[in-house]
């Protein structure tokens, strides 16, 4: 069961419409990379701002990362048993997932 189940809350609601500006913005930065290689600019400016989408992704994923953790583990942790395990675990798992990337 999610959060969402038990609450219809997630930790990132209050900052939902900045998430997803920063994710628009993000959108708008991938399909500048498409019109520079349909443009055949520079390679050295197109990997340039591929690593500045991935570091917004990257900065993204943290914060909602960050919520996950405040809000949603720390309620289960509160509450105890195994939704705190549960909560624990896929928190360790989305942190490896965030490492490997």
């Amino acid at each position: 069961m999610t959060e969402a189940d038990d609450t219809g809350v997630h930790g990132y609601s209050a900052q939902k419409e900045n998430y997803a500006k920063r994710l628009r913005r993000i959108e708008g930065q991938v399909r500048g990379i498409a019109k520079m290689i349909d443009e055949d600019k520079y390679c050295i400016d197109i990997l340039t701002q591929i690593s500045a989408v991935n570091s917004a992704l990257q900065s993204v994923a943290l914060g909602l990362l960050d919520e996950h953790l405040g809000h949603c583990v720390t309620h289960a942790v509160a509450a105890g048993g195994a939704d705190a395990d549960a909560k624990l675990a896929e928190a360790s798992a989305a942190i490896a997932r965030l490492v490997r990337s």
